[in-house]
């Protein structure tokens, strides 16, 4: 039964029913009425008051159900079903899947927590073994939000299978990357990488798009008379179509690839293939390619950063720049707009251009730039 009955003194009752937890505040929702009379008047109210109001019943049995509609929800909506796939066999469900949803809280949450900072063998199928490292807070912060996403998923079902969603709160996360690449580094990489990979960096150094964004083009995809590539909704990971505008050696590249496509692979429907087959990873080849160049620990996704960088210093307002990248909110395409030495250096060169322009200095000759004064000294 929804609800508690306390007593009050000698023939009074606290009936306190609960209509479950406010989605925004993650506060239970009580309502209390006294009871003059018997106890046995009291749970007659509340059972009236439980029937009258609709008090929510938590239906789901494990969390384990919850995952469930999680997966289902990732996979009608057509959101990144791999990766949540993936979390959830390896990660939450091992740990929270035969819990009751009543029975995950803050203890559990710091035990997972615990658990994931720490490296761990698992046993596979057949005996064998997978070591897992640990997990950096980012990474425990982001399946903590997708557990909680199966309560929330779980809370505005119907009819409702949790009666409440947990707080779960999030971990410091360390300082984003400030790894980029400048333009001798990138073509020192792509040199070392097999001849297939080489146009999938170099798209990704002039685009900033992500490395499944540019392995996912399709040549139906491309527009090489508009000099321009679309990405459709479902595409893109925040769900919205781009314009990718491609700078003449993109468009050259494109235009070889697809002469090369149609002369060797026309059934092909893939950008960036190895023989006309979509590539999938190329982690070893490009880590071994970055030792080689000098710059060993660069990641693939550090292209991203610079080419939004590369976006702001030539001088793309920075809300085309967003269109382009992706960047839905400008907090997170700050990240990506990595200010080095180099930067400053220019900001500091510009400022004394102003400053030798307008303000004179004393015993140094000045010369101002409207032509009736070019030769004046002031």
């Amino acid at each position: 039964m929804q609800g508690q009955i306390v007593s009050k003194g000698e023939g009074a009752w606290l009936v306190r029913t609960y209509h479950g937890t406010d989605p925004q505040t993650h506060k239970r929702i009580y309502r209390s009425k006294v009871i003059h009379g018997s106890k046995k008047a009291a749970e007659k109210y509340l059972a009236t008051e439980v029937l009258k109001h609709d008090v929510p019943v938590a239906t789901a049995g494990t969390v384990s159900e919850l995952l469930d509609d999680l997966v289902t929800d990732y996979q009608v909506n057509g959101k990144s079903l791999d990766w949540v796939r993936g979390v959830v066999r390896v990660h939450l469900r091992p740990f929270f899947g035969a819990m009751k949803p009543g029975n995950v809280g803050t203890d559990q949450r710091n035990a997972y927590i615990t658990a994931r900072q720490k490296p761990t063998v698992r046993i596979l199928a057949k005996g064998k073994k997978r070591n897992i490292r640990a997990a950096a807070n980012g990474t425990i912060n982001r399946e903590l939000a997708l557990l909680h996403h199966a309560f929330v998923l779980g809370y505005n079902a119907t009819p409702r299978k949790v009666s409440e969603v947990p707080r779960f709160g999030t971990l410091k996360e360390a300082a984003p990357r400030k790894g980029f690449f400048e333009n001798d580094e990138f073509i020192a990489v792509r040199r070392a990488l097999p001849e297939e990979i080489r146009p999938v960096t170099t798209f990704g150094y002039y685009t900033g798009c992500r490395k499944g964004e540019i392995l996912g083009l399709q040549w139906n995809q491309v527009d090489l008379s508009e000099c321009e590539v679309r990405l459709e909704p479902g595409e893109t990971k925040n769900d919205e179509a781009r314009i990718i505008p491609l700078v003449p050696e993109l468009r050259e590249m494109l235009r070889m690839l697809k002469q090369t496509r149609d002369l060797y692979f026309p059934e092909s429907q893939w950008v960036f293939s190895r023989a006309g087959e979509p590539i999938r990873k190329f982690d070893w080849s490009w880590n071994k390619a970055c030792t080689a160049a000098g710059v060993p620990g660069r990641l693939f996704h550090d292209l991203r950063r610079t080419g939004v960088r590369n976006l702001v210093r030539a001088g793309v307002p920075e809300a085309v720049a967003m269109k382009i990248s992706g960047h839905k909110t400008r907090a997170v395409f700050e990240r990506y707009n990595v200010i080095d030495t180099k930067d400053l250096k220019d900001a500091a060169r510009k400022l004394a251009h102003y400053h030798d322009a307008k303000i004179p200095v004393p015993g140094i000759p000045h010369t101002t730039r409207t032509p009736e004064a070019e030769n004046r000294i002031v």
